[in-house]
């Protein structure tokens, strides 16, 4: 079996290679490298093929698709405050380069999936915790828009070119070789890079929110179950099955801490409704969150190198983010 994945090099599209090429799939990684690292699938260069091509630009991207029986396409740009500043930047990234790869796959023969990488950002602010999929849809900031947008033109190209998509919507992915550098992000960047270098840690508000977070295996073994199934034109979310304040978080690090200002536009809960994905697909999470940090802090010498945010620095980088989603 033949399987492209987009953003191959990234955090979750490299755990992705690493599972395709454990069960004997022929690998071709799609990725610009502009947040991806070659480091990420060098223990496999002798068995994947890896194009550095931009999919928003290439001309005759089927070329380098021909013959794939699987597509996984994570190939995205992230993170809220950057999305906010360069809106056309993500606009071409997460909705033009993945309808381009649908344009692509409609003249592939014998597709059997196409995976699409969704986000639960699309939710906003749920009413309803834990989150089904059936939820109201209203994305706060321009990155959640974009991976919404995304979701309906591949859902919209199921239905009309008859392409096997399922969209999974990822709730707080986290583990071994997240992105180190760029803009402000993730809390687990942020507060390993913190811990590493003996500075307090970060907390937004009083701490007592909650994230399901997610262990990375769990996110592609999910991607991988969906691709397999006989399901198509679908969207499933994919969570831990829980939900974790920020406080347990810094708890299981270690070290000192501070507390800066709570930001609008962020829900108090993520918690996703996984008993669709687990009653069609059979598929629950298998890393305790406990055991997740645990794997992140042996490994994290991995973040020595990554931006070290104090107080300060993240009040200047989230600076637009109030502007755009405070109060008006």
């Amino acid at each position: 079996m033949k399987a492209i994945v987009t953003g191959g090099a990234g955090f979750i599209g490299s755990h992705m290679v690493d599972l395709l090429v454990e069960n004997n799939f022929e690998v071709v990684i799609i990725d610009n490298l502009v947040n991806g690292r070659v480091d990420n699938f060098s223990h496999h260069k002798e068995s994947v093929t890896f194009h550095n091509l931009d999919l928003c630009k290439t001309v005759n991207l089927i070329d380098y698709i021909q013959g794939a029986d699987y597509v996984f396409h994570f190939a995205a740009l992230a993170d809220i405050v950057p999305s906010i500043n360069n809106p056309i930047q993500y606009h071409k990234a997460n909705v033009e380069g993945t309808l381009n790869l649908l344009e692509a796959c409609k003249d592939l023969k014998g597709l059997k999936k196409f995976i699409y990488a969704a986000s639960s950002s699309c939710y906003g602010i749920p009413e309803t915790y834990p989150t089904p999929e059936t939820s109201a849809i209203r994305p706060e900031y321009p990155y959640a828009h974009t991976k919404r947008v995304g979701e309906e033109y591949a859902l919209h190209w199921a239905t009309v070119y008859n392409i096997p998509v399922i969209s999974m919507r990822f709730f707080n992915v986290y583990g071994p070789r997240h992105r180190t550098s760029g803009a402000y992000g993730a809390v687990f960047g942020v507060f390993l890079a913190q811990r590493i270098n003996n500075k307090p840690l970060t907390i937004v508000g009083d701490g007592e929110q909650t994230r399901d977070f997610t262990f990375v295996t769990d996110v592609v073994n999910a991607c991988y179950v969906a691709s397999q199934s006989k399901y198509s034109n679908q969207i499933f979310n994919v969570g831990s099955g829980n939900t974790y304040s920020i406080n347990y978080l810094a708890e299981l690090l270690g070290g000192e801490k501070i507390y800066i200002p709570k930001r609008p536009g962020e829900p108090q809960c993520t918690f996703a409704d996984i008993s669709k994905i687990n009653k069609l697909l059979d598929w629950s999470p298998s890393v305790k969150f406990e055991d997740g940090v645990k794997i992140m802090f042996d490994n994290i010498d991995f973040w020595k190198d990554a931006p070290i945010w104090n107080e300060n620095s993240i009040k200047e980088a989230t600076q637009v983010w109030f502007d755009c989603l405070g109060e008006k």
